[in-house]
């Protein structure tokens, strides 16, 4: 190899590695102007106080989380007030998400990653598409949530760890191109059901006087004559079998639902009706329409007026007095609040596990002690 040939082969060697370099900083300027370099937040320019909408849809469902009247609402169950913990929460892990993996990934392949935006013609590799908004309906992000990541961990004993737990979520960010980012949390609760994210306080019926129960299996009726006192049957022969009582009393001051229905009519006649009366002078009347899956649809109503004055216990001293008066007084007004709220929502109907009613759908017989 003579001089002039050592000389253009130099050339081209530094040619090559201008070029290479070049490139080498295109890419690294657009990995970092996309916002997913290693250990960067997910959605950067977002704040928590301009969030007014929440979107998710996948495969088999949608639902619409939005602020009405300064309240946190499902649009899908017709604005009933939303779990503000449950939102609060995902909207934090999103803010709060890291990149731990960031690489471009082709559109053919994103279905691979369940990564693909959820439509009718998409039937396999679909993704729960989310989509971030404000008060006046612009999009602040999009994004389609695709597959959890796994993370093996031989120490987990249960069974479903076999195969890892959930570590992380690949997400495809709208506006971002083909980067697709693994952030570090699964982002499990970001659920296109609506019932999952309905309030789930309900209404309670606590210190019963009165509890009648009729239906197709027959009526009865039970009753105390002080708080503490013990249960017997109103009318009727036989013993009351305390325990059944006292389940029957249990159950009704700690149901829970399953989901809220909207415009429904199984209820307008129910199969069953319960009467609560309380020794604070309310009164409840439930009515439960049976599903198909065993599980009922219930709907009530509340109704009286709170008691405005404390009767003396016998024998009070003026200090006692005094002190169990402002006692009644702030509990009565706990009760207006709670009583206000659960006239309320009484507007809807909601689906009940059967099992949380069967101590009050007993027939009288098996009420009765053996």
């Amino acid at each position: 190899m003579n001089r002039k040939q050592f000389l253009w082969l130099m050339l081209a060697v530094l040619v090559l590695g201008a070029t290479s370099i070049a490139m080498f900083w295109k890419d690294l300027t657009a990995y970092r102007d996309s916002g997913a370099s290693i250990g960067a937040p997910l959605l950067p320019e977002l704040k928590a106080s301009d969030i007014a909408r929440l979107h998710l849809q996948d495969a088999s469902g949608e639902v619409t989380l939005a602020v009405k009247d300064k309240v946190w609402r499902v649009e899908q169950r017709g604005g009933y007030p939303a779990d503000f913990g449950e939102i609060s929460g995902l909207i934090l892990k999103l803010l709060d998400a890291k990149v731990v993996q960031s690489e471009t990934v082709g559109t053919s392949l994103h279905g691979r990653l369940d990564l693909l935006a959820p439509g009718k013609d998409v039937k396999e590799g679909a993704g729960t598409l989310l989509e971030l908004g404000d008060a006046t309906g612009k999009t602040l992000a999009k994004m389609v949530l695709g597959r959890v990541s796994l993370k093996k961990d031989p120490l987990n004993p249960l069974p479903n760890a076999r195969d890892g737990v959930p570590a992380g979520r690949h997400i495809l960010v709208d506006g971002r191109g083909e980067n697709v980012v693994v952030v570090s949390d699964p982002l499990e609760k970001a659920v296109a059901r609506p019932g999952a994210w309905v309030a789930r306080d309900f209404f309670k019926v606590d210190r019963i006087r009165t509890l009648q129960v009729s239906g197709e299996r027959g009526s009865w009726t039970i009753t105390r004559d002080e708080e503490w006192g013990q249960w017997k049957f109103a009318t009727g022969g036989g013993q009351l079998d305390p325990s059944a009582a006292v389940s029957a009393n249990n159950a009704l001051s700690s149901l829970s639902f399953s989901d809220v229905i909207v415009d429904d009519q199984t209820g307008v006649k129910p199969a069953v009706t319960i009467l609560a009366e309380t020794f604070d002078n309310l009164t409840y009347t439930l009515g439960l329409a049976p599903q198909a899956d065993g599980d009922f649809v219930l709907r009530y109503k509340v109704a009286g007026e709170l008691p405005k004055t404390r009767k003396p216990e016998p024998k009070e001293k003026p200090e006692e007095a005094e002190k169990l008066d402002k006692a009644f007084d702030e509990n009565r007004q706990r009760l207006e609040a709670r009583v206000m709220l659960e006239q309320v929502r009484s507007q809807w109907a909601y689906v009940v596990p059967a099992k949380q009613l069967m101590p009050m759908l007993a027939a009288r017989d098996q009420l009765v002690r053996r």
